[in-house]
């Protein structure tokens, strides 16, 4: 399948993370300057505070691991022009909702979300984005605390009587767009399968059943997708590590990554 290249531009730099009200930055890894634009694909991923009464570990979380592994597969698998550096590494970026490089993002990607805290400049400036035809992608949250804390934050930007959160069936086109995709994997952390001898679901009978939802738009444009009780980015960090789950995480992460491009 054919894959427009996509323009992104991305911070020249990450300032100290600083806290906010309402919420904090959990301190995550020393960041590096994002890259400068070069007209290719560079993965988005967004950085924010934690809510004291969220669950989720920070936005670090299978950073950058899974950043630099799902671009050299998308690179890979597709004809999709995706950022490198003089040497040959994949270029990926970490952004705050509020920095102007926002909307050179096609796509934007949150991990444990369930922590996240949004202000009321976060909050407009992610509906701004998402209704100019933007596209989230939030990932590894678990159990109902998270999924309810999450979908508190998401209402400040997309109030519910406009924008209803929807479960996707499995014919919906994102599980179609280049692999089939038949069913939604359960993923867990490689630390919490290995740990708990092989199970999948990190918050036991809370977090049972795997959910992909979604919003549209006015014009039914998927703008958001969440994928709960299960971790993709695990999947695209792990692949050294442990490919059980990597043929099922990267097919359907391709198939996010095309779908968000050209619809």
């Amino acid at each position: 399948m054919l894959v427009a290249s996509v323009m992104i531009v991305t911070m020249s730099g990450a300032a100290p993370p600083q806290g906010g009200r309402g919420g904090r930055f959990v301190r995550g890894p020393r960041l590096p300057g994002n890259p400068s634009y070069d007209g290719a694909f560079t993965f988005c991923r967004i950085m924010f505070r934690n809510s004291p009464y969220g669950d989720g570990g920070g936005w670090f979380v299978d950073y950058p691991r899974a950043d630099i592994n799902l671009s050299f597969r998308l690179s890979e698998l597709t004809t999709t022009l995706v950022s490198k550096t003089a040497d040959g590494e994949f270029n990926h970026s970490v952004i705050r909702l509020t920095d102007n490089e926002l909307f050179r993002c096609p796509f934007i990607m949150m991990t444990e979300p369930g922590g996240a805290y949004f202000d009321e400049d976060e909050a407009a400036r992610l509906r701004d984005y998402l209704l100019r035809g933007g596209f989230l992608w939030a990932d590894d949250f678990w159990g109902e605390r998270a999924w309810n804390s999450f979908a508190g934050e998401i209402r400040k930007a997309l109030p519910s009587g406009e924008f209803p959160i929807v479960d996707l069936p499995l014919d919906h086109p994102i599980f179609h767009t280049l692999y089939e995709v038949r069913h939604l994997p359960q993923i867990p952390s490689i630390d919490f399968y290995f740990g708990s001898g092989g199970r999948t679901s990190e918050r036991g009978a809370d977090s049972a059943q795997p959910h992909a939802r979604a919003i549209a738009d006015a014009h039914g444009h998927m703008i958001v997708l969440f994928t709960h009780n299960t971790d993709f980015g695990d999947a695209f960090e792990r692949e050294g590590d442990n490919r059980e789950y990597s043929a099922d995480g990267y097919a359907f992460g391709i198939n996010v990554l095309v779908y968000a491009m050209i619809h």
